[in-house]
């Protein structure tokens, strides 16, 4: 049994084959929250591999400027060679990376697998 914490906000992102979650739960005693990072993909016709990543509020901001840091130079260098991906459309679509565009869930529910 994973954790017995209640998830608070999630997010999910459909990237091809993989499908990303980002949710945030609270912690048992109710009074702090911390994230989880899932990647959930195929790895055959009805199987899918899971792969999480726990993120507590003492390594938000470190995480946050490596994240940043990391994307400031992906782009630079894929703006050298003329391969930065393209914009989104309204609806949220870009080639096949997709945000599902729901806004922010509160629930206490199992997530089922799409």
């Amino acid at each position: 049994m994973e954790n017995n914490r209640d998830e608070v906000f999630s997010r999910r992102v459909r990237a091809g084959k993989r499908t990303y979650y980002i949710d945030v739960r609270s912690t048992r005693a109710g009074n702090d929250y911390y994230m989880t990072i899932t990647e959930s993909k195929r790895s055959g016709e009805s199987d899918r591999e899971k792969f999480k990543i726990f993120l507590y509020k003492e390594d938000f901001e470190k995480f946050r400027e490596a994240f940043n840091e990391a994307l400031t130079f992906i782009y630079g260098e894929l703006t050298k060679i003329n391969a930065m991906p393209r914009s989104r459309d309204y609806d949220g679509n870009h080639d096949n990376h997709e945000y599902d565009g729901a806004p922010a869930r509160e629930y206490n529910s199992t997530r089922e697998e799409q």
